[in-house]
């Protein structure tokens, strides 16, 4: 049941499909441990996973579009605020208790806002850092 990461989804750059990947594979594990009925453990584990994947993956992108003086940078970043604010409401959400129906709401909100995010933006931000000399060097 789990999503799998495909070649179209691919940015270009390196490091930013890496990340992306990881975050596919957390997110698969979330959607098999749910048809398993484990969904409400697992969304735990993937609020913590988030924590730090928000902090460095976002945090690579933005020093990426403010190194090389991105155009969409403001864009971009007030979608990164807007799906930290999502988990937070989400994780407040979990704190007053877990329910089948909270983890299918994860689930939806995550994976839909991950692949629309990467079909969008990231994927706009990766053809402006293929054209970008040396942006292979940035971790």
């Amino acid at each position: 049941m789990g999503i799998e990461w495909t070649a179209n989804l691919s940015t270009g750059i390196e490091w930013q499909d890496k990340h992306h990947k990881e975050l596919f594979n957390k997110i698969s594990r979330l959607l098999d441990a749910m048809t398993l009925g484990q969904g409400k453990e697992e969304v735990g584990s993937l609020f913590k996973f988030l924590d730090e994947y928000i902090v460095y993956h976002f945090e690579a992108e933005e020093q990426a579009m403010s190194k090389h003086a991105y155009p969409g940078a403001f864009m971009h970043t007030a979608e990164h605020t807007h799906f930290i604010e999502d988990i937070a409401a989400l994780r407040e959400e979990f704190g007053k208790g877990a329910s089948t129906g909270l983890v299918i709401k994860v689930q939806r909100q995550v994976v839909d806002w991950l692949l629309n995010h990467i079909c969008g933006p990231d994927k706009k931000l990766g053809e402006f850092l293929k054209t970008v000399e040396g942006v292979r060097k940035i971790r």
